[in-house]
């Protein structure tokens, strides 16, 4: 059985081991055995708990037998991100700046698992910070992509994307404040969810941005995303964006039919700028959603530029915020794809964070009437297969949106899951996107086209004890471009206004971002009406 169980999925698992099919400790095992096949050509973990993974699967195989089963996650071998609080175990963020930070307690999430039952078999890859980009200047590698380990997982929930793809876990929690559930999820060929923003805590979860923070799920299939979502959500009063509301039996939803649903279909997300597959594959999937009974019409709502000035001017300036005393003060500790997306959040002004808030705003009144027309959108998880690991651009982040971010600022669920594969074998992706708080619709239609699909019969084609594929970064431009006099004179006025010491590689990659992150505040300064509130206004706690 040890073939099969390198491949079983949450709800496969969970049906065995409620029936004394299966133990935990076997399942257990089983995945350490694939880790120790696989891992050297993945890097897709920090911290390896064996150990404690089997201590735990023999907790629950002896509860089990006793006839206490908790539920669905009940000895199912799971990752969590870095990020994630764990009492006793290093919580790094991939970072110098962490390395030896072992908290002595667990984020609400991680409690949740445990009290689920669930069994941690460690804690998986990131992006520094949950920031930046594949960077191989840090203390721990970039994670691989499993259908092609030369190539990119997308990030920054990397190594959960990587590890979930190759069946080392069977689901993991990621953290999305931009995308980074859902791309990992479209490049790796899984299912991840973005949550509806304050229905998961986040409460013991290192910060990347407080406005746009987000944990939810990632696994192989929707169905297994709606059994560690129902695990997690809920009202935690110790996460101040907690929301009080009831959670639905999302697994419940799961009813295969979405006969009758408005679907709006955002092609203008990919129409421009995705790869020829990767648009083949959307029309495709819009076909089977229409023979499902779906009602499928085309849409449009801003530009995905409108959302992404919006997202880069707050979290950026939130993200420097926490940081800034490193920054000032150990900037070489931190590597030098995070230093390319942190520095030239110093160019940002209060007046900027304070428009992108009223413009967050504005977008989110927009949107009511999108919600009132569909009970869902539909487009692009990603807009092309994943890259080489070599072809990172850093700083690109500064230069172009992504089809992600737009709905980190309007708030609601998004959904991404697998519609195909290219010629060369990766994955392409399909992104299903929610009313606030309504993730029972977005995962019901998602589990829909994966019923009526066979998407999920691919895995990853990998031998165990190879040798990892080698990749050479590109190199860290080190010259900084040619500004005009005035851009020039505001960047080294704002740089020594922040009390920052950059060497010749941070001021060459801080000029090549500030026009753009200067274009960013620009745009954001169109006329407003004087009571036009941003975003996060004051308001009390509901119970005093």
């Amino acid at each position: 059985m040890t073939a099969e169980l390198e491949h079983i999925t949450i709800a496969e698992a969970a049906r065995l081991i409620e029936a004394k099919q299966l133990s935990p400790v076997e399942l257990a095992e089983a995945k350490l055995a694939l880790i120790e096949g696989l891992e050297g050509q993945l890097d897709s973990f920090v911290t390896l708990m064996a150990d404690q993974a089997i201590e735990k699967a023999r907790a629950a195989q002896d509860e089990i037998a006793a006839g206490t089963y908790r539920g669905p996650l009940h000895g199912v071998p799971l990752g969590l991100k870095d990020i994630y609080n764990t009492a006793g175990v290093l919580t790094a963020a991939q970072s110098r700046i962490l390395i030896d930070h072992v908290p002595d307690w667990d984020a609400t999430t991680t409690k949740m698992l445990d009290t689920a039952g669930s069994v941690l078999m460690g804690k998986l890859t990131t992006h520094e910070f949950a920031h930046g980009g594949p960077s191989f200047d840090l203390p721990w590698p970039p994670a691989r992509n499993p259908w092609n380990p030369e190539h990119f997982t997308g990030g920054s929930s990397s190594g959960s994307g990587a590890a979930v793809a190759a069946g080392l876990v069977v689901g993991s929690l990621g953290s999305d404040t931009g995308g980074s559930v859902r791309i990992p999820a479209a490049l790796c060929g899984i299912a991840g969810l973005k949550t509806t923003n304050g229905l998961v805590s986040r409460y013991g979860v290192v910060p990347n941005s407080f406005t746009f923070d987000t944990c939810g799920p990632m696994a192989w299939t929707v169905e297994d995303c709606a059994i560690l979502l129902q695990a997690i959500a809920g009202h935690d009063p110790r996460d101040a964006s907690s929301a009080r509301r009831p959670v639905p039996d999302y697994r419940a939803a799961l009813s295969g039919d979405i006969r009758g649903l408005r679907l709006g279909v955002l092609r203008h997300f990919w129409a421009d700028n995705a790869d020829a597959e990767t648009a083949a594959a959307m029309e495709a999937s819009l076909d089977v959603l229409s023979g499902l009974g779906a009602i499928v019409e085309e849409t449009r709502v801003r530009p995905p530029q409108d959302y992404y000035d919006v997202k880069i001017v707050i979290a950026e300036t939130e993200l420097y915020a926490t940081h800034e005393k490193e920054l000032r003060t150990r900037p070489g500790d931190f590597g030098a794809d995070f230093l390319s997306r942190a520095f030239p959040a110093c160019l940002f002004r209060a007046v900027d964070y304070i428009q992108a808030q009223r413009q967050q705003r504005r977008i989110l009144s927009e949107m009511r009437q999108v919600y009132d027309k569909y009970d869902a959108l539909v487009t692009v998880g990603a807009a092309a297969p994943a890259t080489r690991l070599d072809a990172h651009k850093m700083g690109e982040s500064w230069e172009k949106p992504n089809v992600t971010t737009p709905f980190n600022v309007t708030g609601g669920p998004a959904l991404v899951l697998c519609n195909g594969y290219s010629a060369a074998g990766l994955p392409l992706s399909l992104q299903i996107v929610g009313r606030p708080f309504d993730e029972a619709t977005v995962l019901r239609i998602g589990d829909a086209y994966e019923r009526a699909t066979d998407w999920r019969q691919r895995r990853p084609n990998l031998t165990k004890g190879a040798s990892q594929v080698p990749v050479t970064p590109a190199e860290a431009p080190t010259t900084a471009p040619d500004l005009d006099a005035e851009t020039t004179d505001i960047v080294e006025a704002r740089v020594a206004r922040a009390g920052l010491t950059l060497d010749d590689g941070q001021r060459a990659r801080l000029y090549a971002a500030a026009p753009h992150a200067l274009a960013m505040g620009r745009r954001l300064r169109g006329p407003r009406p004087w009571e036009e509130a941003p975003a996060n206004v004051f308001r009390f706690p509901r119970r005093l």
